[in-house]
């Protein structure tokens, strides 16, 4: 199979603080990895800078046979961050339409896009009301949809089930469970639970290092 992503000797610091160290590893499409450690770990810098977000001091990040940052592939990648970056005045409807858009998505393609990904999240019933009016569950739900539009092959979770009661959490893992087909999965939580039963391999963080990789 086809390597994907492929991070090589990636060092970021922030001032005196080595927030990666020495960072590097190969993925292939299919895999879903859980990627887990404490706050300050490195989990989300490392995901910034593998997207372009961040610019590392040194190493490489090959996404997509494109060495980053490279906004010329951003549409083929989705990204959801631990906070909701969503348009509360605006629909469920109005909040794909607008991303898409970003994405590069053509109308025709957008509105067929939008019918899947908000069957996917069961949010289909909701989409014309004001995003305001969501709940924190259907607000993380929403989040998701937007990432997967285009039905990128790179799929990036960062803490998606952050404030959400056990039961929408558990609903949220069922939802990512089904999605690693034909793509590669990054779910990155210091929920243990989120990742023990969907995750391919669970890798661990900690000071800026993948300290182990395999299963719990």
């Amino acid at each position: 199979m086809k390597t994907l992503l492929h991070l090589q000797d990636l060092q970021k610091s922030f001032g005196q603080q080595l927030v990666l160290n020495h960072v590097g590893f190969e993925l292939q499409s299919g895999e879903i990895i859980g990627l887990i450690g404490p706050s300050g770990a490195g989990k989300s810098t490392m995901i910034k800078t593998m997207l372009g977000m961040e610019k590392a001091d040194s190493g490489m990040a090959l996404v997509l046979d494109h060495s980053m940052p490279d906004r010329h592939i951003l549409g083929d990648i989705g990204y959801m961050a631990q906070s909701d970056a969503l348009y509360e005045a605006l629909s469920g409807q109005e909040n794909l339409e607008f991303f898409g858009q970003l994405k590069g998505l053509s109308k025709k393609a957008l509105k067929d896009e939008i019918a899947y990904v908000a069957q996917v999240v069961d949010l289909t019933e909701h989409l014309n009301k004001a995003v305001s009016g969501y709940s924190g569950g259907m607000k993380r739900r929403l989040s998701l949809a937007i990432a997967l539009l285009g039905n990128p092959q790179l799929l990036i979770l960062d803490e998606p089930t952050a404030g959400l009661d056990p039961a929408e959490r558990i609903r949220f893992r069922n939802l990512i469970s089904e999605l690693s087909e034909n793509r590669i999965v990054i779910l990155s939580t210091h929920i243990v639970s989120d990742v023990e039963y969907i995750a391919k391999d669970i890798w661990l963080m900690k000071d800026g290092k993948i300290l182990q990789q395999g299963n719990l």
